[in-house]
């Protein structure tokens, strides 16, 4: 490696030109570099989503669940499928192995129900798959002062979003809550029975009266003539004047009007207590995130200020400023960190000089690796940053090591070239195996399926600046040393030295005792992760979001009622910006595989700066007592997936009666558990349902169920054009029932003419699930619990217990998912990867010492890390989560850093003495810079204690606090245990050298 050094001597100008460059090609990539909050990331799950307006669950069931169930056997790597039957609609979710192509699944699955032939009055079935790209990073609110019309509409679609998707960095705009203008014509129900118009014949209105028909093409008057018919209905006036009779026109027996919106529509977007649409935008993959927020800024002001008087645009959601919060913030942790490994470094040396040289690595690895970045097309996120600001402490060790080596050397010989060359020859094999080891434990980090598209920009970032660092140390340093380096002798290292010494000795002739002492406290530290409590990460928003559920027997109307109180209320309280209300259920919804009950009110509450999110949250709360019947749930919002704390709970088999008590068991008895937040049941409500059974004699039953569905819902009769545009023409026979009777009384057409429903069929009442839910063919019911994040594995812990001493009816078993599994899978991943780590690490250590004992004593550090790591979570109250896991791993690389450059000193001794006198020389002399780089380290990492930890980040305090004891307590024992270790591996030889000194 020395090569590097000589090299740079011999080209300082090209080195210097090389350090000017790479300063500004990184200062430039920063600042170019796409900004994003998260890498692309795709979830192992799909979704098939197919609307049925009108049918019940029990029909969705049978005509459109359980055929795409069945068409989906023949997909590969399937885990699970869960369906939902439900009033209106079926819902299929496909789970897949992580190492499941997912675009070449969707695709199977695409084909797959293309293939099926689904009944008429379904929509075409919608399959999605939902990544990270597929998340808007911008929703904005388009309010009125008035009633949504069609004309207002026009405008948004021809005016405003154009303007949006001319925004550089916009890749597409979609509209929700889109409302659909209709024509409907009120029909006087009277009017019908004295002209004895049977509702048949409503169905036919517009049939081949607004039509154009090719006919062909005819030689006339010597040219060849297209000939075609064209019927046309053009407007509302047109259509009142049609004919049904030769004495009868349809204004005549009913009303026509143009309404703004669907009939049927139960959907309401509010914003701020104002009816509204919302646009939601999406990035293009290569746009910088923060650019293009400000140019939508800037547009949403132009476009406010041009239309003030007709409508508002409202920022609803704005992921560019918090990516931009969010990367200041983890660059204020770099720049805290650098701050404080230099002035480490400055305290141990003393002498300014030196300590530039040291920390000249820092600026230049992190631009080395921002523009290493961007030529590999990874995005600056908080990932990726994450990355940097967990190795920058790292980066000054080969430097602090090199600068240390030339400084101790100038203490006691001339200052020259080739003093300069060989002290860095003596260390150049130790920070290269030491940075070397810890780059390859990020190697096999594909095998942590469940996170790979998270941990590999990580692993990419740690590895282009480890690596990059290490030119520095084996190219700059050197080179500054010349120029920077002043001779000066410190008198307090012989009696430091000499301390050691003696202590060491000591240690080494009573080798059982450090051993031992190290042993116990390795074994308490292992009993004690046993009962430190596994959780997840914490990491959100400052904004709120609540979800207001009422039973579906509840009118629409009630429901409607209530949203809006709780709107209003939410509005006026303290702190709070904006509200934005989604009531009801969005066809629109089903693109992204997303269905939601008519009777859900989902809010946005807005938060301004510094306001106290979770008194709001508190207040919330008490609001449940006000709604008794409805299921209210709040959260601070959040992206990540790793601050999900919801424990599901799956009861599967026997019939729907076990399962609902089953499901009532299991939810009062987790409910008692200390640290349950709440617990709820996807299980759908029982409701009345009324089963018209049709006597074949009297009636054919298919027309009767057209006549009734006609009768009480609004049909499509055709298109007419209204200002140019096609519309749909809907009859509304406006009935209304109240009772059974009402049901009973309903007049329909039979052979023997118009008679009540009754007459012709028995009306019986059943109380029906509203919902059927099946997991891989079966019945079962969910319980989501969410539980305290910080105690999830304790938890789940207690309610398998507590659930395992239950008596569930017979044939019902249960499952554990959601979190747990979650934090199971991976934990039980990154275990894989840290043993396949040791195992490079140590294969690393053995090429590079070529022996096999040598790199045992190094690898005795992993336990002493152990001590360290979980004793610090111990003192710091805090569970072992993701990060901390990743922090154990990274602790791997970094802990056996010191270890390297002692045994390394060590190795080049036994050259010329014993061992014994080996081991004293080595710790001796590469105790300040153990000491230095460790420490170093150390302080970068405080930072991030004190920060507030990003949603999304693999940083969390659990992994400072794990890195930081873990490196403590290691490099404090690696000068005692580690010497003692390797002349116990060499004990006879050691001995030998002994007896022949005396």
């Amino acid at each position: 490696m020395t090569w590097f050094t000589k090299w740079a001597f011999r080209n300082k100008a090209t080195v210097i030109v090389l350090v000017i460059l790479i300063l500004t090609l990184g200062g430039i990539s920063y600042f170019t570099l796409p900004k994003e909050f998260l890498p692309s990331v795709n979830q192992p799950s799909i979704s098939i989503v197919v609307m049925g307006q009108g049918a019940d669950s029990k029909s969705i069931a049978n005509q459109i669940t359980e055929p795409i169930e069945k068409s989906m056997d023949t997909i590969k790597g399937k885990k699970n499928v869960f369906s939902t039957s439900s009033d209106g609609f079926s819902k299929i979710d496909i789970t897949l192995d992580h190492n499941v192509d997912i675009k070449t699944a969707k695709q199977e699955m695409q084909e797959a129900v293309n293939s099926l032939t689904l009944p008429q009055g379904y929509s075409k079935p919608i399959v999605s798959q939902l990544n990270t790209d597929a998340i808007p990073l911008w929703q904005v609110g388009v309010s009125f002062p008035s009633e949504i019309t069609r004309e207002k509409l026009d405008k948004v679609e021809n005016d405003i979003i154009p303007q949006f998707q001319k925004t550089s960095g916009v890749s597409s705009v979609t509209i929700y809550g889109k409302m659909h203008p209709q024509v409907v014509i009120e029909v006087d129900k009277e009017k019908l029975k004295t002209h004895q118009i049977p509702i048949q014949s409503l169905t036919g209105i517009l049939e081949g009266k607004n039509v154009a028909v090719a006919l062909g093409s005819e030689d006339m008057n010597g040219k060849t003539a297209s000939i075609k018919v064209i019927g046309d209905v053009d407007g509302a006036n047109a259509l009142e004047n049609l004919k049904i009779s030769d004495r009868l026109k349809i204004k005549d027996i009913a009303t026509v009007k143009v309404s703004s919106q669907d009939k049927n529509t139960k959907f309401i977007t509010r914003v701020n207590g104002k009816e509204a649409i919302a646009l939601s935008m999406y990035k293009d993959p290569s746009a910088n995130a923060v650019e293009t927020g400000k140019e939508l800024k800037g547009v949403i002001d132009k476009v406010n200020k041009k239309y003030k008087s007709e409508l508002q645009i409202t920022t609803l959601i704005d992921f560019s400023n918090f990516i931009l919060n969010s990367v200041n913030s983890m660059m204020k942790e770099v720049l805290l960190g650098a701050l404080c490994a230099t002035i480490v470094i400055l305290l141990f040396l003393r002498n300014i000089k030196i300590t530039l040289i040291s920390i000249v690595s820092i600026p230049l690895s992190i631009g080395l690796t921002l523009y290493l970045l961007d030529l590999s097309g990874v995005t600056l996120n908080i990932i990726t940053l994450s990355a940097i600001a967990v190795a920058v402490g790292r980066l000054v060790d080969d430097s602090i090591v090199v600068i240390e080596n030339i400084y101790r050397r100038a203490e006691k010989e001339e200052l020259s070239k080739q003093m300069i060359i060989s002290a860095t020859k003596e260390v150049a094999p130790a920070i290269t195996s030491s940075t070397l080891t810890t780059i390859v434990v990020f190697l096999p980090m594909g095998l942590v399926q469940s996170m790979k598209e998270l941990l590999l920009p990580f692993a990419l970032t740690v590895t282009y600046s480890l690596l990059a660092s290490l030119l520095v140390a084996l190219i700059v340093v050197p080179l500054m040393s010349t120029g920077l380096l002043r001779h000066k002798k410190q008198h307090t290292a012989k009696q430091q030295h000499l301390f050691y010494k003696k202590m060491m000795s000591w240690f080494l002739n009573h080798k059982w005792i450090p051993l031992l002492l190290a042993f116990v406290v390795f074994i308490g530290s292992l009993m004690l992760y046993a009962f430190l409590p596994k959780g997840t990460q914490e990491a959100s928003d400052n904004d709120i979001s609540v979800t207001m559920t009422h039973p579906k027997t509840v009118p629409f109307d009630t429901v409607k009622k209530r949203a809006f109180e709780m709107e209003k209320w939410a509005r006026e309280q303290p702190g709070v910006d904006q509200v934005a209300l989604f009531l009801g259920s969005n066809p629109e919804d089903a693109k992204w595989g997303q269905v939601k009950s008519q009777n859900q009110a989902d809010f946005l509450i807005t938060m301004k700066d510094g306001s106290d999110s979770k008194l709001i949250l508190k207040k919330v709360e008490e609001q449940k007592t006000k709604y008794k019947d409805a299921e209210i749930r709040t959260t601070l919002v959040s992206m990540s997936a790793a601050s999900s704390s919801i424990i599901d709970l799956d009861l599967t088999g026997g019939d729907s009666k076990k399962l609902i008590s089953a499901s009532d068991l299991v939810m009062d008895t987790v409910k008692k558990i200390k640290g349950v937040e709440s617990a709820n049941s996807n299980l759908g409500e029982l409701k009345p349902t009324y089963e018209i059974k049709v006597d074949p004699n009297k009636a054919n039953p298919a027309q009767i169920a057209a006549q009734v569905h006609a009768i009480l819902n609004p049909f499509p009769v055709g298109k007419i054009k209204v200002d140019q545009k096609e519309t749909d023409v809907l009859v509304d026979l406006s009935t209304s029932l109240k009772s059974k009777s009402d049901l009973e009384e309903l007049k329909v057409t039979a052979p023997s003419g118009i008679v009540p429903l009754d007459s012709i069929a028995k009306i019986n009442v059943l109380e029906e699930p509203t919902s059927k839910l099946s997991k891989d063919g079966h019945e079962y019911v969910r319980i989501g619990v969410k539980v305290d994040s910080k105690r999830l594995n304790e938890i789940n812990a207690e309610i398998q217990t507590k659930i395992k001493d239950l008596k569930l009816p017979k044939d019902v078993t249960f499952t554990t998912g959601g979190a747990s599994e979650t934090q199971t899978e991976q934990f039980t991943e990154l275990f894989n990867v840290m043993l396949v780590s040791i195992g490079v690490v140590y294969l690393i250590m053995v090429m590079t010492f070529k022996t096999l004992r040598a790199p045992l004593a190094i690898l005795v550090t992993l336990p002493l890390a152990t001590i360290g790591a979980v004793g610090g979570l111990f003192v710091a109250q805090m569970s072992i989560d993701v990060g901390a896991m990743i922090g154990a791993l990274m602790l791997i690389g970094i802990v056996v850093t010191n270890a390297i450059v002692l045994i390394d000193r060590v190795k080049q001794n036994e050259k010329h003495m014993g061992i014994r006198d080996a081991l004293l020389e080595a710790g001796s002399t590469r105790m300040r810079p153990i000491l230095m780089t460790a420490i170093a380290t150390i302080f970068a990492m405080i930072p991030l204690l004190f920060a507030k930890e990003a949603m999304g980040s693999l940083v969390s305090k659990g992994l400072a606090v794990v890195v930081i004891g873990g490196l403590t307590i290691a490099t404090v024992l690696t000068l005692i245990i580690i010497p003692v270790v390797y002349e116990l591996l060499y004990f006879r030889k050691a001995k030998k050298q002994r007896f022949a000194s005396k």
